[in-house]
């Protein structure tokens, strides 16, 4: 005897949750090699349905599971082991979940991973020792690479953020590159970061000597800040260096900043997707300091004093 009383889906239900699961398991293959561009249009996709949220945490905690992997893993070594040999049709979609899979986990991104000598994940910071004395502190998502150039020393930003401690005394200057930025320092401290082709430089001591990809030259001193692109210099800043070098001491400094540009900070250190789902609480301006080593922590503070509801999933965390 059935329960009456038990609500059965729909077809139509039924119809939108495969629609769901198929439009999530091609967002996490797309998402492999996201474009920015990539990144909003799937930010719009979660954002339109609750739904769609529901069906990409499932699939993607399919995808990272245990018995995926390891059939994963299974595979790329039999097909090492046998180059030639065929898979039967129905083991055709597991392939695909294999190469993609091995991909992600020992590949990444490969131009930059060729170039560099250090790296970082998302959420990690590196120290490095330079021969001539100077240390270097990666930060989150970071390449960097060190190589002697005709008996001068020069540092790679490939990606990322670095802050260079560079001691005086030095019979050369050292040479740092990032992009569209050339910087040639003695007995500095500084930062730059790079990202989406446009670098960003603090100094916190001494005197740093730039030049851009346009041949301009300028020289920052302790205190100044300044942007670099394609077309040149941007003004010369001189912000708040304790809120804006606040993660060379492990932690995330916001003074009055609003929410939005607060959560695209705590983007690069959580990982995962963070989504916002209410336009409200985007201009809410937020003050604290956290640690940014605990970026899911930072953002459940941030839900309390913004009074969002917080859901949290494995790898998306949504606000609402």
């Amino acid at each position: 005897m059935t329960d009456s009383s038990v609500s059965r889906p729909t077809p139509a239900e039924l119809d939108a949750r495969a629609r769901a699961m198929d439009e999530a398991r091609d967002w996490l293959i797309r998402l492999q090699c996201a474009s920015e561009a990539d990144s909003a249009a799937f930010e719009a996709w979660l954002e339109a349905d609750a739904a769609n949220a529901s069906a990409y945490v499932e699939v993607e905690a399919l995808w990272n599971g245990a018995a995926m992997r390891q059939a994963a893993m299974q595979l790329h070594l039999e097909h090492r082991r046998r180059p030639g040999s065929r898979l039967h049709r129905h083991w055709k979609p597991m392939a695909t979940a294999a190469v993609l899979l091995v991909g992600l986990f020992t590949i990444g991104n490969l131009p930059v991973r060729l170039q560099a000598d250090h790296l970082t994940v998302v959420g990690e910071r590196q120290r490095v020792q330079l021969d001539d004395g100077a240390r270097v502190l990666l930060n989150t998502d970071s390449a960097f690479a060190s190589d002697l150039h005709e008996g001068r020393r020069v540092a790679r930003l490939l990606q990322g953020e670095a802050f260079f401690e560079v001691p005086g005394g030095s019979q050369r200057p050292l040479e740092v590159e990032a992009g569209p930025l050339r910087a040639s320092v003695r007995d500095t401290d500084f930062a730059v970061r790079y990202l989406d082709g446009e670098a960003q430089v603090r100094v916190q001591r001494g005197d740093v000597d730039l030049r851009a990809a346009s041949d301009q030259r300028i020289r920052l001193s302790a205190g100044d800040s300044i942007s670099v692109g394609p077309q040149g210099f941007g003004q010369r800043q001189r912000p708040n260096l304790h809120k804006d070098l606040a993660w060379v001491q492990g932690r995330l400094v916001f003074e009055n900043c609003p929410l939005s540009q607060v959560l695209d900070e705590v983007r690069r250190y959580y990982p995962g997707w963070i989504i916002n789902r209410n336009e409200h609480l985007r201009d809410v301006t937020v003050t604290g300091n956290y640690r940014l080593d605990q970026p899911l922590e930072t953002l459940r503070a941030l839900a309390h004093i913004t009074s969002a509801r917080l859901h949290e999933y494995p790898a998306l965390v949504i606000l609402d």
